[in-house]
């Protein structure tokens, strides 16, 4: 399950994504979260669905390799429905002790699930057809009028962007000392819930050695560059709109218009 997490990769591939400006896939993916908070009917899930896999048509990532980052929430994924099926009162459809499903948790248990799945899923699009300083070039320049009330922008995207690019990292981190764990006896997979989570603990240490070490090192090259924030530094590659930028954000208006629409004239 370690290995199945895609959040903060990238996917090197050619595709019409990959060659967005990163400031289009940031704001396309701010636009669907918003959208799928708004959504409250299956019409406008359905036009979610067909924005997201229109998404992933276009960016050229094996399907297979997105949905690997939901195993991650699975356990998540299972709460969250659960709690909104069985606790949610209105219509009952049976009952089994203090639990009572009913119609009402049914459909917001459909739709907390939906949103959950979709969320990691659009997130996961944005960082694999990304990279890490095209995502903190993109978040400087989107957030660069934060500059003039004070807001350190180059420094909150750089730290984003290192957060992201070491989430990869300590996920091998992790995979290694686990085998290395398991050759030496250690059993990460019997026992109930809690026992597992018993077992997780020996993993914490080493990981947190590793993570603080790579920390150091990496505040110690940038010291060594002499680097000292993004003031009056220049861009290797200057971000600029393309044609298909700008298409692409008119179809974001179309499609949150009628995300709008559907919310406050179809309703299920």
């Amino acid at each position: 399950m370690i290995r199945d997490i895609t959040l903060g990769q990238y996917y090197p591939v050619d595709s019409l994504l990959h060659r967005m400006d990163p400031r289009t896939k940031l704001f396309g993916t701010l636009v669907f979260i918003i959208s799928l908070f708004m959504a409250n009917s299956i019409v406008a899930y359905v036009v979610a669905t067909v924005f997201l896999i229109s998404a992933v048509r276009l960016s050229k990532v094996p399907f297979k390799f997105i949905v690997r980052g939901l195993k991650a929430i699975v356990f998540l994924l299972l709460i969250s429905v659960s709690f909104n099926l069985f606790l949610t009162p209105g219509t009952v459809i049976f009952q089994i002790w203090f639990l009572k499903l009913t119609w009402e948790g049914l459909r917001i248990a459909g739709f907390m699930g939906l949103r959950l799945i979709y969320l990691v899923l659009g997130s996961s699009i944005m960082t694999l057809t990304t990279t890490p300083n095209e995502l903190t070039d993109g978040l400087e320049k989107s957030l660069g009028f934060l500059n003039k009330i004070g807001v350190p922008v180059h420094e909150i995207s750089m730290m984003m962007s290192i957060a992201l690019r070491f989430i990869p990292i300590l996920v091998e981190e992790t995979d290694k000392i686990m085998k290395a764990q398991m050759a030496r006896g250690a059993d990460f997979e019997s026992g109930n819930l809690i026992q597992k989570a018993k077992s997780m603990v020996p993993l914490l240490v080493p990981l947190f050695i590793s993570a603080f070490r790579r920390a150091t090192d990496l505040a110690m090259a940038m010291e060594a560059r002499c680097y000292h924030g993004g003031e009056g530094r220049s861009k290797m590659k200057p971000l600029h709109y393309a044609a298909r930028d700008r298409i692409t954000y008119v179809v974001y208006a179309v499609y949150l218009v009628v995300v709008f629409v559907l919310r406050n004239g179809l309703t299920f």
